[in-house]
């Protein structure tokens, strides 16, 4: 450590800060927040190596510190986002936000237009969103419309252009979408309390806009002008209709934020749900870029933070997954265990899965390699494989009685099937229904096979069965030595359960996750793959055992014999005349005379 630095420690205050790291450059390379500054910077200077690989990469390439007291933890959590922002330091979250997102923009100027924009303008106007859904935001805007006759136009409503007669209305006037402030025919103070209402259904305050509308719709019930409180009438029901498609939660739910985060080993993804008068008003998710092995916590405090800030939330109460250490003043933290802020929960946590799903799936259509990658390393991290499950086999015995006894053998590499490669063993050393017997002769063929000719093994061997077949596969591979190679794996198929050699417990995966999907199919397809063979050679049995035993009769006249009858019983009733209309005369006569001599009946099919 240079003695600069050593010199700087024994001067750090116990204050809450912010401090920055610097490397050799001047570069500011890390910032961080702390209750005291001084316990907090001496933890990454610790000598009991305790600190994770790349932390001490971080602390190695340290050169200078320098910070920055504040009053609070609340001052310290929001300087330290905002110098995250400005500097973009190499060693912090990076929080990765999707910049096109559509606001809604209620416009700094006379007679403020109300439109959607990507474009946030640092011009005094005001934002509202962003909406992850246009349909969401659009929805609203129409609402809006309905309720409220606005301008639409650009023009410059300053009073003096108005009143110089500048300006003439429009067809929007014409039509009833426009009271025509353009003209003077709606002064400035009524537009603005125009505004302040659609103000409120932006932020969810429905309850209060329906108030206000009750009381003019009874004033003009009062005036006795009946058609205008009609119309106010329906402008209640619409917002009734919009906030019963809104409504999740009891209404009694109102000016809450929810935050939840799911995780990755490279990312966090933190949704944020803002709930008034029991209806999400707002939902948005933002992408954090692990650097540090940072905590759920550290993630989770970090977002909020952000959000809170961009969003200008004003809510009484946040929930959350878990109780961060930072928090914002003046604001009840909640995690709740039941009830509806549970299920509010909940919701955010699948909006938050739904994103990091959608994220994953637009890297993969990028990168097709990267879905390979993804596969084997979950199918990898489930069974506690030692490496990736790139070449994987199934075997599955089928047959009838005993008889005809046959096996299949499927390969997937990639986690996908390997058509060229798959194998039909016909049963050599089995007598008998054995399905034991028949797993061990076919796995002991395979792969002393493979060692001979030197080819590459797979990771992982499936046997369609429990213990049973597990067993009598494993008898095969420990006499080949390779049970340190190898990891047979048997799947037993009435409860999907999955078994380990020397392990007398199944694995239970998730009926929805990958690594079982991968070996369902790979099961399923070495069934489908035998139970071709098996029908295959069994109809060559039949055959065989029917007509190809009679003398004079060779298998392609006994193909054509089934091709035109179908069974060996519709051969055996034919008429002779039918017979040599198939074969010719002289083998017509000799099935014919074969089905036909006294006690002979043939064999049905």
């Amino acid at each position: 450590m240079p003695a600069t630095l050593s010199t700087l420690l024994k001067t750090l205050p116990s204050n809450p800060g912010v401090y920055q790291y610097f490397d050799k450059d001047g570069k500011i390379i890390y910032i961080g927040k702390a209750k005291n500054l001084k316990k907090r910077v001496l933890s990454y200077f610790n000598k009991d190596n305790s600190l994770a690989g790349k932390v001490r990469v971080l602390v190695s390439k340290i050169n200078d510190i320098r910070w920055i007291v504040v009053d609070s933890e609340y001052d310290a959590l929001l300087l330290e986002n905002n110098l995250i922002k400005e500097y973009q330091p190499r060693y912090n979250i990076m929080l990765k936000d999707d910049k096109t997102y559509p606001w809604i923009c209620i416009k700094n100027e006379p007679f403020p237009r109300v439109f959607p924009t990507r474009n946030l303008i640092k011009d005094g106007s005001e934002y509202f969103g962003p909406y992850a859904s246009g349909k969401l935001m659009h929805t609203l805007l129409d609402l809006i419309r309905q309720l409220y006759p606005l301008r639409n136009c650009k023009l410059n409503l300053t009073p003096n252009n108005i009143n110089s007669g500048k300006f003439k209305v429009c067809l929007e006037y014409h039509i009833g979408n426009c009271l025509g402030p353009c003209e003077g025919l709606q002064s400035e103070e009524d537009y603005l309390n125009t505004v302040k209402g659609i103000r409120s259904i932006i932020k969810g305050n429905i309850g209060m806009v329906k108030s206000q509308l009750h009381d003019l719709m009874k004033e003009y019930a009062a005036e006795f002008k009946f058609e205008k409180a009609h119309i106010v009438k329906e402008k209640i029901d619409l917002l009734d209709k919009y906030q019963s498609k809104s409504m999740v939660v009891n209404p009694s739910i109102n000016n809450v934020d929810v935050f939840s985060i799911i995780e990755d080993e490279q990312a966090a993804y933190v949704n944020f749900v803002k709930v008034a008068s029991g209806a999400i008003i707002q939902s948005h998710t933002v992408e954090l870029k692990k650097k540090l092995e940072e905590t759920t916590e550290e993630l989770l405090t970090l977002a909020i933070a952000d959000l809170h800030t961009r969003f200008s939330s004003g809510a009484s109460e946040i929930i959350v997954p878990l109780m961060p250490e930072f928090r914002l003043p003046d604001i009840t933290y909640t995690v709740p265990q039941r009830g509806d802020k549970k299920q509010l929960l909940e919701l955010s946590e699948r909006n938050a899965k739904y994103y990091q799903l959608d994220k994953q799936r637009q890297k993969e259509l990028v990168d097709p390699s990267r879905r390979t990658n993804r596969i084997l390393d979950t199918i990898k991290k489930d069974l506690g494989l030692k490496q990736q499950p790139v070449h994987m086999e199934c075997f599955d015995n089928s047959n009838t009685q005993g008889t005809y006894p046959v096996a299949a053998m499927v390969v997937f590499r990639d986690a996908k099937p390997e058509k060229k490669d798959y194998r039909h063993f016909n049963i050599k050393t089995v007598e008998g229904p054995n399905d034991f017997a028949s797993m061990e002769e076919v796995v002991y063929r395979r792969y002393s096979r493979m060692l001979e000719e030197g080819q590459e093994l797979p990771q992982v061997v499936i046997v369609d069965g429990g213990k049973g077949q597990l067993s009598s596969a494993m008898i095969s591979i420990e006499k080949l030595g390779l049970q340190h190679t190898i990891q047979v794996i048997g799947i037993a198929k009435k409860l999907e359960e999955l078994y380990f050699p020397g392990d007398p417990l199944p694995l239970h995966l998730d009926k929805k996750s990958e690594t079982l999907r991968i070996i369902q199919q790979m099961r399923d397809e070495a069934h489908r793959f035998g139970i071709t063979h098996h029908r295959k050679k069994r109809e060559k049995g039949t055959i065989k055992t029917a007509l190809s035993d009679i003398e004079g009769i060779g298998p392609s006249t006994s193909q054509l014999l089934l091709q035109k009858f179908k069974s060996v019983k519709n051969i055996r009733i034919a008429t002779m005349e039918e017979l040599k209309a198939a074969v010719g005369n002289s083998r017509a006569k000799i099935v014919y005379d074969h089905f036909h001599r006294a006690g002979n009946s043939g064999l049905e099919a």
